[in-house]
């Protein structure tokens, strides 16, 4: 087939379905506003036009319809209900497939009502949707009921990235390392992460002293509530066990996840679930929240522990299970790897997606 991504060439996402799509034979065109960033293989073609924000949505819209055609794709995939689902609805080329990722559904639509219109009259002239979550899925429906079956297409991983990756207490007796990489902001329930380690250091030195000393925290990311995270492990008597890594190339994500035992996202709201299923494919046992997509990718008792939201005291009972039981945690980080290699691996991705490109267009293969 041939392909068109209407999509952030910035997104480091598009850049993965571009080259997925691409290794297994299909001719990908990648149409974005947004510059590189990350490199894409060699046989992705990318048309890139001037960056001018939301204004570019609209004025990229005549041009845009003069290359596809040009290219007369079998099919064009926008990436994005808000941004480049506009373009798509306006350029009017068919069959378009609209995926949706996240804030385009679950925070513009609540902007205004003309906001809520718009991503509804994107979504609704779309001939298909996708949503990388069931429980995005759900959102979508209810912003425009009657809207039919949406097909769930979640990201995938390079579980090549990941071979060879050893738990941290493999290589080190003396320290059992928690962490997460997120971007430190408060929908990501960092600070409850901060709390719960608290609770699990005070709970662990009455208990095992021992191993009280061995805990330390790894926070990966940087972001705007960083001053005041460092602020509240000082306050809690813990900044000394606490590193703030800041932010890293997606590339070095799958070496810091080598870096630790144990993953742990708390998160208040969440459209997918990304970082779990890389923790997975490094082998770690997980501790993620309710919130949406987390607990999607996330086999309760098997790869992970999903407790409450906002609940330090469920997050600190539950790291201190795989704390306390090193055969626990090495289980689990085996049931994730096996889980993700099954369920989210680039080939299966890939797979799902041609299927509902084959299923608008007749195209097979």
């Amino acid at each position: 087939m041939k392909i068109v991504l209407l999509s952030g060439a910035s997104s480091i996402h598009t850049v993965r379905w571009a080259d997925g799509l691409n290794a297994v034979g299909h001719e990908v065109h990648v149409i974005s506003q947004h510059p590189i960033v990350d490199s894409f293989d060699a046989g992705v073609i990318v048309h890139e036009f001037p960056y001018r924000g939301i204004l570019g949505y609209f004025t990229m819209v005549g041009p845009v319809r003069k290359l596809l055609n040009q290219l007369r794709p079998d099919i064009v995939n926008a990436h994005y209900a808000s941004g480049y689902g506009t373009t798509a609805r306006l350029v009017n080329y068919h069959p378009w497939v609209m995926s949706v990722w996240g804030s385009d559904v679950y925070d513009f639509p609540n902007k205004s009502p003309l906001h809520k219109w718009l991503v509804a009259s994107n979504l609704r002239a779309a001939d298909a949707v996708a949503s990388t979550s069931r429980c995005m899925a759900v959102t979508t429906q209810a912003l425009v009921p009657g809207l039919g079956e949406i097909s769930i297409t979640p990201f995938g991983v390079d579980m090549t990235a990941y071979a060879g990756i050893s738990h941290a207490t493999s290589r080190d007796h003396d320290r059992i390392t928690i962490g997460t990489v997120k971007t430190l902001a408060p929908i990501y329930g960092v600070d409850i992460l901060i709390e719960a380690f608290s609770i699990v250091v005070s709970e662990m030195e009455k208990k095992d002293a021992r191993t009280a000393e061995k805990l330390f925290l790894r926070l990966v990311g940087g972001g705007p509530q960083g001053r005041e995270l460092k602020i509240l492990a000082k306050k809690l008597k813990i900044a000394d066990r606490i590193s703030f890594v800041g932010q890293v190339p997606h590339k070095k994500v799958p070496q810091e996840l080598g870096k630790l035992d144990i993953y742990v996202a708390l998160s208040r709201s969440e459209s997918f679930g990304v970082a779990i299923i890389e923790a997975g494919a490094a082998g770690l046992p997980v501790v993620v929240s309710d919130a949406g997509g987390l607990p999607e990718v996330t086999v309760h008792g098997k790869t992970g522990l999903v407790v409450p939201r906002d609940n330090p005291r469920a997050a600190a009972t539950a790291m201190m299970s795989l704390i306390e039981d090193r055969e626990l945690r090495e289980q689990m980080g085996r049931a994730g790897r096996e889980h993700v290699q099954s369920h989210y691996s680039w080939p299966v991705c890939i797979e799902t997606m041609l299927h509902v490109y084959q299923n608008n267009t007749g195209v097979s293969g």
